[in-house]
């Protein structure tokens, strides 16, 4: 049997266990953190396989660091968060700040969601305000179809199937406004989510509370750092995403839910109908 055969035999079988396998892309190490963490923790718990990537090594966002000595130490953190989720996380050596969306980075990512043998693809619209976070989109998007193509990339066999892609949540207006495909509730895991968002000390603690002009307020205990990060960051659902919370938990635990979520299908990948949806995200399921 050929090498390909074989993944693809090997790949098969692995599909027939029911252990499905996800991939979220993330411009910088915290991003997959902010974004999908609850998520991932949830997926752990079904004994699903879970891979956060950032696609740079984050070695320009902090006020007082930089170069390789900030890329170490993000990558420690990420490795961090990584032990406290249960998941696998992987930096890629690309310069934060100067990603492009070039054919190389491209490739990378398609080695990726290949070498993963991925079900699912999570990653940022490309609509951000940063442009790493953009063209983070743009490069998951690019890399949606040619996944399954032979010729692109062969020295990583191709998959025989499409994953499903899906964007996460962000409040950009411009040119359409995110659609709440699914809301995932959260509730039962926040505190791990924000555990793995606090394993992010040079982000969540030093870099983005000086970018806004509040690094003063950040507590010095640990206890009541995550206190402070919960309050920060974690928004209640908004009137669509409760909505969705409604639509796939019912009434009771839809209005009740405090922590979610959410997630937008891409039309570029599989397009999976509700009943796919929930072997996906199993958390869904009533």
């Amino acid at each position: 049997m050929s090498s390909f055969l074989a993944l693809a035999a090997a790949g098969d079988l692995f599909a027939q266990s029911g252990k499905i396998r996800i991939i979220a892309f993330g411009a910088h190490p915290d991003d997959c953190d902010i974004r999908a963490s609850g998520t991932a923790a949830l997926w752990v718990k079904h004994g699903y396989a879970v891979k956060f990537v950032s696609i740079t090594n984050g070695d320009a966002g902090h006020q007082s660091m930089r170069g390789a000595e900030l890329a170490r130490r993000r990558l420690a953190e990420a490795k961090e968060s990584a032990r406290r989720l249960g998941i696998e996380y992987e930096v890629l050596p690309n310069h934060d700040g100067e990603l492009l969306p070039t054919l190389e980075v491209r490739e990378q990512v398609i080695r990726e969601i290949r070498n993963w043998k991925a079900d699912v693809v999570l990653g940022p619209r490309p609509n951000d305000y940063h442009p790493d976070h953009r063209y983070t989109g743009v490069l998951v998007q690019d890399a949606a179809y040619m996944v399954v193509v032979p010729n692109i990339v062969p020295s990583v066999p191709a998959l025989r199937k499409n994953p499903t892609f899906l964007y996460y949540e962000d409040r950009f207006q411009r040119p359409n406004p995110f659609r709440p495909d699914v809301a995932v509730s959260i509730d039962e895991v926040i505190d791990q989510k924000v555990d793995s968002m606090d394993a992010h000390v040079s982000q969540f603690y030093e870099w983005l509370p000086w970018v806004d002009g509040r690094l003063s307020e950040v507590p010095k205990d640990p206890a009541e750092r995550k206190v402070w990060l919960k309050r920060t960051w974690l928004r209640p659902p908004d009137d669509a995403i409760r909505a969705a919370l409604v639509q796939w938990y019912g009434p009771e635990k839809g209005n009740s839910t405090k922590y979610y979520e959410a997630f937008e299908i891409c039309e570029y990948g599989a397009q999976p109908d509700k009943a796919r949806l929930r072997v996906l995200f199993p958390m869904l399921a009533k």
